[in-house]
């Protein structure tokens, strides 16, 4: 089974290469859901983020405010680090659990984990390669403002990750997500056809 990495920037199109992948038959892990599973309040990492950030990031519903707590953490790379440190050794765990899953059930050749942060966590360390989606910055922080963020705010969370080029060295394909949904769709289905070609 071989496990690749989804990753790139903010808004730069890799939600939507996942949706196609998923399309396409592949299993697509994301990492960043498991990490939002992981605050739930029957979750350890639940009272450890509320006693380091503040019991006032608690919603009416009794979760925790992850617009909130995004503006707390993004204003302040301390403390992003430090959620960082209190979530990605957990996620790992949650990964590599279901890694193991299905590996004994041997009926994937291949399989996604898709997240943000796989290079600045290091999880690209337990993956067999790459793909990397990018779009051009002022495609990433249009889509950004257009979900709701302030442009401080889309530039904070821009800049609090590696740059496009950085992230571009650690690929082993690469998408450009900076055209039409029809180009994107198109790479994918040529990376589908690829792995598949490989796996044979």
């Amino acid at each position: 089974m071989r496990k690749l990495g989804l990753t790139g920037g903010i808004a730069s199109g890799k939600s939507s290469v996942a949706a196609m992948l998923c399309e396409l038959g592949f299993t697509v892990l994301d990492a960043d859901a498991l990490g939002h599973q992981l605050m739930e309040p029957t979750q350890p990492a639940y009272d450890e983020i509320l006693t380091e950030f503040g019991a006032d990031l608690v919603s009416a519903d009794g979760l925790i405010d992850r617009r909130k707590l995004g503006a707390l953490v993004f204003s302040d790379p301390a403390k992003l680090a430090r959620l960082n440190a209190i979530l990605h050794p957990r996620i790992r765990k949650a990964m590599l659990d279901k890694f193991a899953v299905w590996q004994r059930a041997a009926d994937r050749d291949v399989i996604f984990v898709e997240a943000a942060l796989l290079v600045e966590a290091g999880f690209d360390k337990e993956l067999d390669g790459l793909v990397v989606t990018w779009s051009q910055p002022e495609q990433q922080l249009q889509r950004l403002v257009a979900r709701g963020l302030s442009e401080t705010e889309a530039l904070r969370r821009i800049s609090a990750q590696l740059a496009p080029d950085e992230k571009l060295r650690h690929a082993k394909y690469k998408i450009d997500c900076s055209g039409t949904i029809e180009s994107t769709r198109a790479q994918v289905q040529a990376l589908a056809k690829t792995l598949r070609s490989e796996s044979l």
